[in-house]
């Protein structure tokens, strides 16, 4: 900082707006380089009442730097008092966008930022209303093409990311990423909805054995990798009865579920020696998290049936976050980051079981079963 910068800011201090102006028109004129220099100049002339200097000033630092935080903050507090609040709310948000993701915002911002947000925040919700009306009545859209075009229009608006398949192993390409996949291609899941008592009771019948017990869901052992699965590693916090598990029956609790495994018949479940088909009451205790992963093959994908769930219980699958119910059944691609949350006081049971995604052909199931297998016989592994 020069001495002119040091007597303007003294000026500025004691109230001497004016004369805080004048020298920093004369540190710009002197070296218009200094985008802090052109930022103070804006602010003293929006104080002074002139909006047209202030401008001009704010033009002068965003060619030096269209991204400068301070001055987009500052361009859009003036778009917002001379009426432009679609501009502003814009220029708001754009200024946002440059802040460290990880860091805090610094105190003396706190305030400009919340407001910076709240206009920008009021901008897009006006779009987004905007943009509904648009096409609501566009004709022969159902529900579930609605609820894709709202993320087409959230994700263009930035109010969700985007989140794309990413298995841990097995990633077959061309495969449509759909984080809740559509009811309508699993004609089979308004049958399994009304079995949902009767799973239910069978469920809470294995509950009654003392010689049945669920069994923590991640069990790894020493020496592998445990990485997110740290704080539940042989935990009791999350708990499985399987029924079928890694493609064997487990007889012991699949022998007291028949409805159960019966209302699965239909489902065209992955048998692949070794890994699949899989069924499981899922067990998640009161204020328990399931950290945020991602599953192991884009090939198959995962059903929950809802058995019990308290309030506060929710479920997301990439950007959408779905509250459990009772009966009302979901497909999803566990290979899009997700993660379980019960902030509830009970338990939540849900019945968890895996599919074929449906747009592999038979020819393609049948080879990637055989590339499993190939894999876990020790025929070429990969890393």
């Amino acid at each position: 900082m020069d001495a002119l910068e040091r007597e303007a800011d003294a000026c500025a201090a004691r109230g001497d707006v004016a004369g805080a102006e004048r020298l920093l028109t004369d540190t710009a004129t002197q070296d218009p380089t200094r985008i802090d220099v052109w930022v103070k100049l804006a602010s003293v002339r929006r104080a002074l009442g002139d909006h047209a200097g202030a401008e001009k000033a704010i033009a002068a630092a965003l060619r030096l730097d269209p991204l400068h935080f301070m001055a987009l903050m500052s361009q859009a507090r003036l778009l917002e008092l001379s009426g432009r609040t679609s501009d502003a709310g814009r220029t708001y948000l754009r200024a946002i966008a440059q802040l460290p993701e990880q860091e805090p915002v610094p105190p003396h911002l706190v305030s400009a930022v919340d407001h910076a947000r709240r206009v920008g925040n009021t901008y897009v919700e006006g779009v987004a209303a905007t943009w509904r009306d648009v096409i609501d009545d566009v004709p022969g859209l159902t529900s579930d093409m609605r609820r894709r075009l709202d993320r087409f229009s959230s994700n263009a608006l930035h109010q969700t990311r985007v989140f794309h398949s990413a298995p841990t192993h097995y990633h077959y390409p061309g495969l449509p990423e759909r984080e809740f996949h559509d009811r309508a291609s699993f004609p089979w899941l308004e049958q399994l909805e009304a079995q949902t008592e009767a799973i239910r009771d069978e469920y809470l019948a294995l509950l009654q054995h003392d010689r049945m017990r669920a069994e923590p869901y991640v069990q790894y052992q020493p020496g592998q990798p445990v990485r997110q699965w740290a704080a539940l590693n042989h935990s009791a916090d999350w708990t499985a009865f399987h029924l079928l598990r890694n493609g064997q029956r487990v007889s012991a609790n699949a022998d007291a579920c028949p409805l159960t495994l019966a209302a699965i018949d239909p489902v065209d479940q992955p048998r692949v020696a070794g890994r699949s088909p899989n069924a499981m009451f899922s067990l998640l205790k009161a204020h328990t998290r399931i950290p945020p992963h991602t599953g192991v093959a884009n090939t198959r994908l995962v059903c929950h049936l809802p058995l019990i769930i308290p309030d506060n219980c929710r479920y997301r699958v990439g950007a959408e976050t779905r509250p459990w119910r009772v009966g009302e059944a979901f497909v999803f691609d566990d290979t899009i980051e997700h993660e379980a949350i019960n902030d509830s006081d009970e338990p939540r049971v849900v019945f968890i079981f895996d599919l074929w995604h449906p747009a592999l052909s038979m020819a393609e199931r049948l080879a990637v079963g055989r590339l499993m297998e190939a894999e876990d016989a020790g025929d070429g592994a990969p890393l």
